[in-house]
């Protein structure tokens, strides 16, 4: 790997354009670089992680409006949507929009942490959708997919947007244009001129995950890959951008991103060097927030220790300040301990996630966070008794490490009213690749054919999974096929509505 310093300079000063971030992320795409087998077979992985958790929310709010959007887009031989024929073909963008929108929805799929957090898999419907209207084989989509992984990993490793209060799917935008743009062998002057568009309207705000949590936070990754195609046809079209988009003083880092008067350091692979970022991420066992997963696996652990419940006087939970400020009592947010809040916002309270992960002994994607589960009296007595507080060992075993070494974890500290004291702690989710039960192929199709069960049927879940697993091989053909199907009269909004404007 190369490490890259990028900063904001001022005009006069503008570095030559192949020393600027946007034309060495877009030299990366266009490289030709072989493809690493392992990569190649986690790219499979996540395909199936990613159907998996999209069919599961086929009929979710969010997804079948999104969906209803999309099929208002027709197009003879464009992109697939989720559950849907290939037969039933919209512009790309669109199914992008859609399919984007189910992946997301449940917070149930793969993810990175470094300078800011990164769920890579949302890069994929992006980069399917185009290789589906473009008419790319497998083995372009398998490089396109690993690609977008790369770019994107490289952003979000030092780049931080979080901590400048802008929504982390901004890194999205090159990373599926630049996925796309090494999928279709474009040059890499045209990957630049897009890069620049794409990354020029990118910004998104945090508030998309404080106060009113909404289904937005399903959307974002889709309406960024929508830019990022845009951004890319237009490129194409031999248009050209603002720039430089990153170095420049009224450019991104300059607008946006908190100063940093070292620069940022972004790692890119060598000329030639296989793209192997893939293998640094990693998919969640639950459909909770990333750091829920130990908080719920946590809770399993210690059930056989903890009986009478209703005994317990308090539940602390010592944990890192990214746990305690996003998912815990660290973000001043009353609503983490509130039976009637939404959806979103009980999947991103730790607090939540450890009471009825210790109740139930399981996780359920629907039916952990049904109104009558949360409102559950003695759910609401118990997981009001339970808090975070920020542990600084804890952080440092988060903060210093490289991202696979990074621990997640946290220590409970149960107090009962007779004073008895019952402690255990966990560093990683069971499903890490440092865990108890680390994911691999098997875990990934079993994911799927659990979340699938009653949705496909049989013959139809063995027919995606093979195609899956046999990504780069596949025919243009196939790769149109790519995506599972179920019944059409199954799917709230499978076919397009009268509602909004389109």
């Amino acid at each position: 790997m190369r490490q890259i310093n990028v900063r904001v300079y001022d005009l006069a000063d503008t570095p030559p354009r192949e020393e600027q971030l946007a034309w060495l992320l877009a030299a990366c795409a266009s490289d030709k670089s072989p493809v690493d087998p392992k990569a190649l077979e986690m790219a499979a992985c996540r395909i199936i992680d990613n159907s998996a958790v999209a069919m599961a929310a086929i009929n979710v709010g969010s997804v079948a409006a999104a969906r209803a959007e999309a099929l208002a887009h027709p197009r003879d031989n464009g992109a697939s949507l989720y559950g849907l024929s290939p037969l039933v073909a919209v512009h790309c963008e669109w199914a992008a929009w859609a399919n984007a929108t189910a992946v997301r929805e449940l917070d149930f799929h793969d993810s990175f942490f470094g300078a800011d957090v990164a769920h890579t898999g949302d890069t994929m419907s992006g980069v399917i959708a185009v290789a589906q209207q473009m008419g790319c084989s497998g083995k372009a989509l398998a490089k396109g997919i690993l690609t977008a992984y790369e770019i994107h990993i490289a952003l979000a490793h030092n780049i931080p947007l979080a901590a400048s209060k802008l929504d982390h799917p901004g890194h999205i935008v090159p990373a599926v244009v630049c996925g796309a743009g090494a999928m279709l062998d474009l040059s890499t002057e045209t990957i630049f001129q897009a890069v620049q568009h794409g990354v020029h309207v990118s910004a998104t705000t945090g508030q998309a995950r404080r106060g009113t949590i909404t289904s937005w936070k399903a959307n974002a990754p889709g309406h960024v890959s929508m830019l990022a195609i845009h951004a890319l046809d237009r490129a194409m079209r031999g248009e050209r951008s603002p720039g430089p988009i990153y170095e420049g003083d009224h450019g991104f880092l300059a607008a946006y991103v908190k100063e940093n008067p070292d620069g940022y350091t972004v790692n890119l692979p060598e000329e030639g060097e296989p793209k192997r970022m893939i293998l640094e991420t990693y998919t969640k066992e639950h459909a909770a927030g990333y750091h829920g997963q130990v908080p719920i696996d946590l809770a399993f652990k210690m059930r056989n220790k903890l009986d009478r419940l209703d005994e317990i006087k308090s539940i602390v939970l010592k944990t890192k300040w990214k746990t305690h400020v996003m998912m815990g009592a660290g973000a001043g947010d009353k609503t983490k301990w509130d039976p009637k809040a939404s959806r979103e916002t009980l999947d991103h309270s730790a607090m939540y996630c450890f009471a009825v992960a210790l109740e139930d002994g399981t996780w359920h994607h629907e039916n952990s966070y049904t109104p009558e589960r949360a409102q559950r009296p003695d759910t609401v007595a118990l997981w009001r008794k339970v808090t975070t507080v920020e542990d600084a060992e804890w952080t440092r075993r988060y903060d210093e490490p490289v991202p696979l070494d990074k621990d997640h974890g946290m220590r409970a500290v149960v107090t009962y009213r007779d004073g008895t004291v019952i402690e255990d702690e966990m560093a990683v989710p069971n499903a890490h690749p440092r865990g108890a039960r680390p994911f691999g192929p098997k875990e990934y199709e079993q994911k799927f054919r659990t979340l699938t069960d009653e949705i496909i049927e049989k013959d139809e879940v063995d027919r995606f999974v093979n195609l899956a697993n046999a990504l780069g091989d596949l025919t243009v053909d196939e790769v149109k096929e790519l995506l599972p199907v179920m019944p059409r009269e199954h799917i709230v909004n499978g076919s397009r509505d009268n509602k909004g404007i389109f």
